[in-house]
């Protein structure tokens, strides 16, 4: 496991922060950390990278403990709002980050990342003429400098335009060719949806939501049939098959935990001798999933 924590919990005068994160991440994933604005994302990975110091709880990076140093020069972190020395030039930025991880001739890797984050040409202008975009793209090369094994991207593609997000994208898929792990800390779901393996999903420092990002939209499949000469005996079997069964008209409407049971719910419709016209089903995209989710933890947390 490249990252582990067990009850891990960081609060400010016991308000705020994350509470009990147990989690996983494999070898070469891209995991995505998802929350709302304030759900504790940003403050999990800072006390993760070692720049907070936790309340209690356990972690291990690489399999050592939190703040082992050793493991710090394995780590690359491009942090949220990050504001760079704006009177040095991209490559001079490059040279003093590879100078604080004690990088030996780093020439040829400054090279090679400049390319690789599209900023060849403009490494010899100064950080406060770039613009947005290329800032977060010098970020983005700073944080790759070590070679590192697990990467922490906070909102990597905030600040770019939908071409960069492309190519971040890209630059994230080939880490994860190289067997590197990247932990994808975002709002933006529909680019989470594109590049992540597994995800969890935070709201109000509490994980509501975590696992392979195929298996969670698979949970939620909403099946419409539409027939003619429905039984009350198949009603009571395709209602006992799923969630929120409706009736409307000559159409049934019900949630699947499971889209493999697509094929059966038809078996049993025809077997039934119901005149089967259409059969549809929609799987959740990870926003829908993410707004249902979302909308029962608050629902749970009226109730308490």
């Amino acid at each position: 496991m490249i990252i582990e924590t067990y009850n891990l919990t960081k609060q400010f005068n016991g308000k705020g922060g994350f509470c009990d994160i147990n989690l996983t991440v494999d070898s070469g994933q891209v995991f995505g950390f998802l929350g709302p604005n304030g759900a504790g994302k940003s403050t999990f990975v800072k006390t993760l990278v070692g720049l907070l110091y936790p309340t209690s709880g356990l972690a291990y990076i690489l399999g050592k403990p939190l703040g082992d140093v050793t493991v710090r020069e394995k780590i690359g972190f491009l942090p949220e709002g990050f504001k760079y020395h704006d009177w040095m030039t991209g490559k001079e930025l490059m040279e003093f980050h590879a100078q604080l991880y004690k990088i030996k001739n780093p020439s040829k890797r400054i090279e090679e990342l400049i390319e690789l984050v599209k900023l060849k040409g403009h490494e010899s202008k100064r950080i406060k003429n770039y613009s947005k975009g290329m800032q977060q793209r010098i970020g983005l090369a700073i944080a790759l400098l070590p070679d590192p094994d697990v990467v922490f991207l906070d909102e990597p593609t905030s600040a770019l335009d939908p071409v960069g997000r492309i190519e971040v994208r890209e630059i994230i898929k080939g880490l994860k060719a190289m067997g590197k792990t990247v932990f994808l800390n975002s709002h933006l779901l529909s680019e989470v949806e594109m590049v992540c393996d597994e995800v969890a999903i935070i709201n109000h420092g509490h994980i509501i939501a975590k696992g392979r990002l195929d298996e969670l939209l698979k949970k939620t499949t909403r099946v419409e049939i539409t027939a003619e000469g429905v039984s009350s005996d198949l009603v009571d079997k395709l209602s006992s098959m799923g969630d929120d069964f409706q009736i409307r008209g000559n159409t049934m409407v019900l949630t699947v935990k499971n889209r493999d049971d697509i094929p059966l719910i038809s078996k049993i419709v025809v077997e039934s001798g119901a005149r089967l016209y259409e059969l549809k089903n929609h799987t959740d995209s990870l926003e829908e999933l993410f707004i249902t989710l979302l909308g029962k933890d608050e629902q749970n947390a009226d109730h308490h």
